[in-house]
């Protein structure tokens, strides 16, 4: 799966802000907020093709979580992703 071309990570104050810069994109109806560490996440996947796997590794790799939370964190944020339009098969 991959980031939705078009979709960028910006900085607005101390919140981490997902934004369309197309206007097929835009939905003035729904703000996409990232905490620090999806922040860090969608950085370090943006532009690549990657798994559920590679944003678990990521976790464990640069956080202090064991695998299992890793693994049901990493599900979520794929899941909720998926469910804001931000990723695609």
């Amino acid at each position: 799966m991959k980031i939705i071309e078009g979709f960028k990570l910006r900085k607005l104050g101390k919140e981490n802000i997902v934004i369309g810069e197309s206007a097929k994109l835009v939905n003035f109806n729904k703000m996409i907020v990232l905490n620090s560490t999806a922040a860090f996440l969608w950085e370090n996947i943006c532009g690549k093709e990657f798994s559920t796997e590679d944003i678990t590794a990521l976790l464990v790799n640069n956080y202090e979580v064991d695998l299992d939370t890793a693994t049901r964190d990493a599900a979520t944020i794929v899941s909720d992703w998926r469910d804001a339009g931000l990723i695609e098969d």
